[in-house]
């Protein structure tokens, strides 16, 4: 299982990717990280450079479009018990029918993680977790300019970047077979799927 972890981690992969990195295409791929570090960009970004193996839009199961499909606002918070009622039964649909899916939440809270985790045990998928460990500046600046209109704002964003700092301590003790953590400087990973045949 390769892992990119802190310094301090005594199994410690450094964050430099000069090689590929490669997954199955029976993948669930898992984003966290706060609100404004990237994660939809780095999805819609991973689709378009795979479209060849099969990577569509729908490919990305966003917790923000679900929230949108059920009250016409991805920042009604009101509504967050229906969104991922919706949000975990596409990704179980879409597992079931073996296609690789990305899960675009925040899965910053352990309980989250592990149901996508479950899930990708359950239909045996190869779960692969990336980690967007942001600054607040960087996460404030992608929220002043997203497209949907209202931002999410600095107290929603420094309590998430509060929570990703416990997260980070637990994740690597959570069993996902890779685990990559993004910041500013290794924001631009090359991924490459391989064929499950």
């Amino acid at each position: 299982m390769q892992k990119y972890r802190t310094e301090s981690d005594t199994q410690t992969v450094k964050h430099e990717y000069t090689s590929p990195i490669t997954l199955p295409q029976r993948t669930l791929i898992v984003l966290c990280g706060p609100a404004g570090a990237g994660k939809s960009t780095f999805a819609r970004k991973f689709v378009d450079l795979h479209r060849a193996q099969g990577c569509n839009p729908t490919s990305i199961v966003s917790s923000d479009y679900c929230r949108a499909m059920i009250c016409d606002d991805e920042t009604n918070q009101q509504v967050n018990r229906d969104t991922f009622d919706l949000f975990y039964y596409i990704i179980r649909k879409r597992l079931f029918l073996g296609c690789l899916t990305i899960a675009d939440s925040t899965a910053l809270q352990a309980s989250a993680r592990h149901i996508l985790f479950e899930m990708a045990q359950r239909y045996q998928y190869h779960s692969c977790l990336f980690v967007f460990n942001m600054s607040l500046q960087t996460c404030l600046a992608h929220d002043q300019h997203h497209k949907r209109g209202r931002t999410v704002g600095e107290k929603v964003i420094s309590y998430h970047l509060q929570i990703l700092q416990q997260a980070l301590l637990e994740i690597p003790q959570e069993g996902w077979d890779k685990i990559y953590i993004l910041d500013e400087q290794h924001g631009d990973v090359n991924v490459e799927i391989i064929s499950s045949s």
